[in-house]
């Protein structure tokens, strides 16, 4: 077991360094900051109902949090069926211990690559957005809140991929995620919605996410505007430890099956269907 956590480690942080030192992988880290602060600048003059404070400022706390459950449900998720597809989870298969270790390399890689991205934004944003704080307690927060968003959706993230294996059918789990996102409260506050959205958002961790970030970052005047006039610490853990254990109970489960289903008949049929689409 430690040998296995070793080397998917070693796997990980070989990965992860190849995509920090890889210039069209470092532009997909920068674009998105850049669209995001340049989206927040355009909303420097609107403000949250019923408040003065910058619609802009508290829009960006909730995507740090979006920013972990897209790293772990879409990132985990695509690597998956691009592998599937490319014999990279074959090879893994066919090694001693290989699926372990290859899970723990993803972990370490998906990891690695969302906390860059976050960095990137929160770095430039505490000194770039006015109103932005965080308190000694928004730190302790921060402690619990990230590893238990990871923890939440990147087992997801799997159980999504395992159910694919093109990577061109990921269109039908992208949407219905900014489909969640849109009912989050992310970009606009979930007290606008009606309350049968309101209850759709808070099923999902995303949403939880969200005002978790938001508590950190944001003045505790600004909990007014949230759901029940409160950040919700508590509801907010539960939540997201009743979906880290439906994740880690299922996901298991679901890659052992797609694991036993991988062959070279199963990669080459993958591999013609592709060859197939590009050439029409």
């Amino acid at each position: 077991m430690i040998s296995t956590l070793r080397a998917g480690l070693a796997r990980g942080g070989i990965e992860l360094k190849q995509t920090l030192t890889t210039p069209s992988d470092l532009s997909s880290y920068l674009i998105p900051a850049l669209i995001l602060f340049a989206t927040i600048f355009f909303q420097r003059d609107a403000h949250v109902p019923g408040t003065s404070f910058s619609l802009g400022a508290s829009t960006l706390p909730g995507v740090f949090g979006m920013g972990i459950a897209f790293g772990s449900l879409l990132t985990v998720a695509q690597l998956l069926t691009v592998e599937r597809e490319d014999g990279t989870l074959l090879r893994a298969k066919a090694t001693p211990n290989g699926m372990g270790g290859y899970l723990a390399g993803k972990a370490v890689l998906v990891g690695g690559m969302t906390v860059v991205s976050l960095l990137l934004q929160l770095v430039p944003g505490l000194f770039l957005v006015d109103g932005l704080r965080v308190s000694a307690t928004g730190w302790f927060i921060l402690l619990w809140l990230v590893p238990l968003g990871f923890l939440a959706t990147m087992p997801l993230g799997a159980v999504l991929g395992s159910i694919f294996d093109n990577p061109r059918n990921m269109a039908l789990v992208t949407l219905p995620i900014f489909g969640l996102v849109a009912l989050s409260g992310i970009f606009y506050p979930i007290t606008g919605f009606p309350g049968w959205l309101q209850a759709i958002g808070q099923v999902f961790p995303i949403y939880w996410l969200g005002l978790g970030m938001r508590s950190v970052f944001l003045p505790d005047s600004m909990a007014l505007v949230e759901l029940t006039h409160s950040w919700r610490h508590l509801e907010t853990f539960g939540v997201l430890a009743i979906w880290t254990v439906v994740g880690l109970g299922l996901a298991p489960a679901v890659l052992r099956r797609m694991a036993r289903r991988e062959s070279g008949s199963a990669v080459a049929a993958r591999r013609q269907r592709a060859m197939v689409t590009v050439n029409r």
